[in-house]
């Protein structure tokens, strides 16, 4: 585990937050990258933020955690870019990706927010 990584995420509720992220990608609006999703995070209008635990410089994405908390954005940990890129619809990795409109994925994201408060 990374040293950036501060919640050890069950992996159903992972895959759960995936599916979250498929379903807001094709209903809703998601920011893709690292620089979006922080950007998102800033102007409060970030409804769950999903990082990878594989990244490599760490220092890439480890300032999202403390930013989250700072502006009460729920965030959650999967364990690859990979399939992170996978579920946003791309072909290539991405390290971070925020959720902007939930669309149909309100209750899905409402409930993963919740089972992370409970985890911290």
């Amino acid at each position: 585990m990374a040293q950036f990584v501060n919640i050890d995420v069950p992996e159903e509720l992972a895959n759960k937050a995936l599916e979250a992220l498929e379903l807001a990608r094709d209903t809703g609006k998601i920011k893709k990258g690292t620089n979006e999703a922080t950007k998102a995070v800033e102007r409060g209008v970030s409804k769950l933020v999903v990082i990878a635990e594989d990244v490599e410089p760490a220092e890439i994405v480890a300032h999202l955690p403390p930013l989250s908390e700072e502006k009460n954005a729920p965030y959650i940990f999967v364990k690859t870019q990979k399939e992170l890129g996978a579920a946003c619809g791309l072909s290539v990795s991405c390290a971070t990706v925020a959720i902007v409109d939930a669309g149909k994925a309100a209750e899905l994201i409402q409930d993963i927010a919740q089972k992370i408060d409970a985890l911290k």
